[in-house]
């Protein structure tokens, strides 16, 4: 049952993997400090991962959930 679970887990993984391939995040850094001065700037820094990882979770999920139903049997 704990092998189903985690092969509809990889799966979800997966399909959000295909959907959204990249995201941002936000950094705020020092950019000068002199006494009463201080000046920040913020960094946009993104991730980016291939649609191709997705599908291979996809397809790895989909084989877990089927060979644990065949051991079910």
């Amino acid at each position: 049952m704990k092998t189903k679970v985690i092969g509809i887990v990889i799966v979800i993984i997966g399909i959000l993997m295909i959907a959204y391939n990249s995201f941002n995040f936000k950094t705020t850094e020092k950019v000068v400090d002199l006494g009463a001065i201080k000046i920040t700037q913020e960094k946009n820094n993104p991730i980016q991962w291939s649609p191709i990882l997705g599908v291979v979770l996809l397809i790895g999920g989909i084989v877990i959930i089927v060979s644990s139903r065949k051991s079910e049997l």
